[in-house]
């Protein structure tokens, strides 16, 4: 059974290099098939992430997540 997720994140389109564009702001429901496991929680949701934008997770700045019940 999937489990799902809402996540607020900022994304950092081309890095935090100098003349970098400032990306962009998303919120909205992740559907993982496996729960997250704590503590590399953050870092899993930032890779499924950047996958799906094609950045590099270091692109990806999540500033909130929760398990939807």
């Amino acid at each position: 059974m999937a489990t799902k997720y809402y996540t607020h994140f900022v994304t950092q389109q081309g890095g935090k290099a100098r003349g970098a564009s400032p990306g962009n702001e998303w919120s909205g429901v992740v559907e993982l098939r496996e729960p997250l496991h704590e503590p590399r929680a953050n870092r899993e949701l930032r890779a499924l992430l950047a996958q799906s934008f094609d950045l590099d997770s270091d692109d990806i700045r999540i500033l909130h997540w929760a398990r939807l019940h």
